[in-house]
Parts: structure tokens; sequence; C-alpha cells
């Protein structure tokens, strides 16, 4: 028998019933506005972040409120904040502080801010004391309360900051609100135990737990039967997938596993999953996917340094050696996989040889394309308090370098899919061109072509006839 650390059936029904007053105050404040109320949901961050909105969309409008698109039309604004980097808190607060004219002109506006940067308690003191025109704050774990603040707020009056929960626990039942109708995300485990020491996720969303298989696969199933096409499984670490799970009898069923289920559902889909760790990623995690009709020939696997000694200072629980070697097998038994990575640059300490390192494993593994990002200190994290802080500049231009070197290294990998036959998942017009259509391959990269509204959301065929470092531009076969 396997545990999982599941909120009680109880709390949810008690959310539900708040659910269900808000709805009723809704409707009665609907018909003295002599229209619906209107929510707006505002995202920084990750696709988890991107996933978690979707349920507060949804819990919004199981609540009586229609999603809108402009703050300034709505009646609650909820801000889903990150905290991965400094700027996208600083990006957050700024959005927040333009809230103020909108509350001042419409004083019965809520407004409430989630996400990770709330759940550190500077920032939640922050919002407190600088952004009095702020009515409530809920963290990661707390999202399932949103219709218990909502309906409280409404009630007393009184501004409210919800305590993390003391036992992070996985929600299952939230209604979502999808943005798309043919890409989805899937959210199979949250948290994280790696405690890398440049990150602060573990501190903002807790140690791993992960879903019960079937309620993910019936939520990929129900996807599949609904007509989506690509689906991306998420979590911190998807490898780590049932590790968490406590289990008297010593019954096993790990990430591999739950993808080789997944793979069983008919349809015309393709399974996407991020983040994998490499430390994780097992060869019969690989064999699965080589054996899949479903799994996309894709795999993210942030190496983000090429120097053991830094990889040590990061807690990666890796060296070098161990990646390569993890590539080596990929390539062996997906030889068109097309492998991406997270790289840091000006990790503290970092010196130009480890740094030189770093550029060796790009030359040698050879990706597809990489995120890149210079080194940002994190409040609390043990790398913001080690000695030798990389300067900006030097940081800049090392940075520079890893660019320029994979831009290089990118192109070359494109080059020879000219004149390929590859099958791209359409989504509309591209953002710079309208004229322009765009695509996404098995292998998440751009495609570009002559297409038009009856491509949305459907595979396209598509011959590339010409490769660029950042797209590939392709014609209607």
């Amino acid at each position: 028998m396997r545990e999982y650390r599941i909120l009680p059936e109880a709390e949810m029904q008690r959310q539900n019933g708040f659910r269900d007053k808000v709805k009723e105050l809704s409707e009665s404040r609907k018909e003295t506005l002599g229209r619906p109320l209107m929510a707006y949901v505002q995202t920084f961050g990750c696709q988890q972040n991107e996933a978690d909105s979707e349920k507060i969309a949804g819990m919004c409008r199981a609540m009586g409120y229609e999603i809108c698109y402009e703050p300034a039309l709505a009646d609650l604004i909820m801000v889903n904040t990150c905290a991965v980097r400094e700027h996208a808190e600083k990006k957050a607060l700024s959005i927040i502080g333009q809230y103020k004219h909108l509350k001042n002109a419409k004083p019965d506006m809520l407004i409430g801010v989630c996400g990770c940067m709330v759940t550190q308690e500077h920032r939640k003191e922050n919002i407190k004391h600088s952004y009095p025109y702020v009515d409530f704050v809920l963290g990661t774990s707390s999202l399932h309360r949103l219709p218990e603040l909502i309906y409280t707020k409404i009630k007393k009056g009184k501004r409210l900051y919800c305590p993390e929960e003391k036992e992070y626990l996985v929600a299952e039942g939230l209604p979502i609100y999808r943005e798309s109708s043919y890409r989805a995300w899937v959210s199979i485990m949250y948290g994280c135990n790696n405690f890398c020491t440049y990150c602060i996720v573990p501190y903002v969303r807790g140690r791993e737990r992960s879903r019960r298989p079937e309620d993910i696969i019936a939520e990929v199933k129900e996807l599949v039967d609904a007509g989506y096409k690509d689906i991306t499984l998420l979590g911190q670490n998807v490898n780590s997938y049932g590790k968490d799970v406590r289990s008297e009898d010593g019954e096993m069923y790990d990430f591999a596993d739950l993808l080789a289920d997944i793979d069983k559902i008919e349809g015309d889909y393709k399974i996407h999953f991020m983040t994998s760790h490499p430390k994780d990623a097992s060869h019969k995690l690989i064999d699965v996917m080589a054996e899949s009709k479903h799994i996309a020939r894709q795999f993210h696997l942030p190496m983000q340094s090429g120097s053991d000694r830094v990889l040590k200072a990061m807690n990666r629980h890796y060296d070098t050696e161990k990646y390569l070697g993890t590539v080596e097998y990929f390539r062996k038994k997906i030889p068109d996989v097309t492998i991406s990575s997270d790289i840091i640059v000006g990790f503290p300490g970092e010196t130009e040889e480890d740094f030189e390192a770093t550029l060796y494993m790009l030359e040698k593994v050879r990706f597809d394309m990489t995120y890149s990002f210079i080194y940002s200190p994190r409040k609390d994290t043990p790398a913001a308090a080690m000695e030798c802080q990389i300067p900006d500049d030097i940081k800049g231009e090392r940075f520079n370098r890893l660019l320029a070197l994979q831009n290089d290294i990118a192109l070359e990998k494109n080059k020879p899919m000219e004149g390929e036959i590859l099958r791209v998942l359409c989504d509309g017009p591209s953002k710079n061109n309208d004229n322009v259509y765009s695509g996404r391959t098995e292998g998440n990269k751009i495609v570009l072509f002559d297409g038009n509204e009856s491509d949305i959301g459907s595979f396209v065929e598509l011959k590339i006839v010409r490769a660029e470092t950042f797209a590939l531009y392709g014609e209607k076969i």
C-alpha cells in the first residue's frame, strides 16, 4: 500500500462551501452592477506558476467571476509571483505598485498576491507595510484556500495574510481554466528535495510530494479525449516522482513507470516533461522513452556548469563524467533526440578555468539549445553567503561568450534539418509577424511557415527549406 500526501477531502469540501458562498455574493453583485464580476490573473515565472494560475482562474470562475485580460476591467486581480531571480520579484512588485491607482478608482476591487515570492517572510512583510491596498496574500501551499480568503475579506473587510501550511499537501480536484485548447500543463508533483545552493525553490515550494498516478493518468486521458495535442508533465524534478511516497510493502512506482502507463493512452498526442535532474536520469527512463509512441524525443537536462568543482559547490550530486554518460546513452538509444540544457554563468567562485570547462562541455555535448542565466543571489540560500562573488562585468563578458558559442552550435545542429519533413504543432501567427505562422517540432524547435487560421492547434507536415540559429522555416507539403 502506497501512501500519498493528499489534502483531506473534508478540507476540500470546506473550501467548496466558501466557493459557493462567494458565488452567491457574486450573483448578487452582478444584479446590482448589471454585469458579471471580472477576474484578472497575472503570472510571473515558470511553467509550474502558469499551471497554478490556471487553477486560480478555474477557482475564480467557480466563484462566479469571468476571466478578463485587462486589469482595469477587473473586480479581482490575482498576481502570481516568482522568486527564482530578484529581477522577477522586482518586476512583480513594480506591477503591484501600478495597481494602486486602479484600487483608488474602484475601491471595491480585490487585489491578491500569491506564489513563490510571498512565501518568503521578508516579502510578505514588504507587501503588508508598503502595499496597503493589497487585500490578501497566500503562498504556494495555500492556493486551495482562495475561496476562504475572498469570502472572509468580503465579509469582514480585514487584510489577510494566509500562513503557509504546516505540512505541504497535494490538493486534488481544483477546477482548471486552461488558456489553450491543444497544449496543456499537468503537474505530477510539487516541491523539491535537492537544495542546490543557488536555488530558492525548496524554501518556497516545500518538500517533494507526488500526485497519485491514477489521478495523473485520468487527467491526461481527459485531455487527450478533449483533443489536446501536446501535454507537458511538470515538476521541479520529475525524475524524483514517487520517491517521496511512503510504502510499507516496499512497492515502487517511479517516473519511468508513470510515463509507460501514460503512453498506453490511445490518441494523437505528444508528451513532454520538465524539469529533469541529471542525477536521477536513469537508463530505465531512457529505455521507456525509446520504446514509446507518444513521448517526445526531447529531453531537457540542466547541466548548470561544466566544472566539477562548481557542480560540487552547487550541491548538484553529479559530475561531468556522469552527465556525459547520460547523454551518450540517450543518443545511443534515441539517435534523433533533441537535448537542451540550463547553464548558470558567474556562480560564486567560478574561475576562468571553471568557465572554460563549461565552454568545453558545450562543445562536447553540442546541445540543440540552452537557456543561460547570469547568477543572481537569492536571499537565504547558501550561495548568496559564499565568498568570491563574481563582479557583474566579468559575468556579463562570460555570458556573451557562452551565447556566441551556443549560437554557433545551434546553427550547426539546425542546418542538417534543411530538406527534412517534420510534423509541427501550429500555435498561430508568430509574435513578430501576423502573416507568418509559428509552430513547434517534437523537439520543441520553432518553425515559421505560411499557414492559416485552420492550422492552429493542429499538426502540420512541413518541409524545412531554411534553418537559422533560433528558428526553422518550412513549407507545407
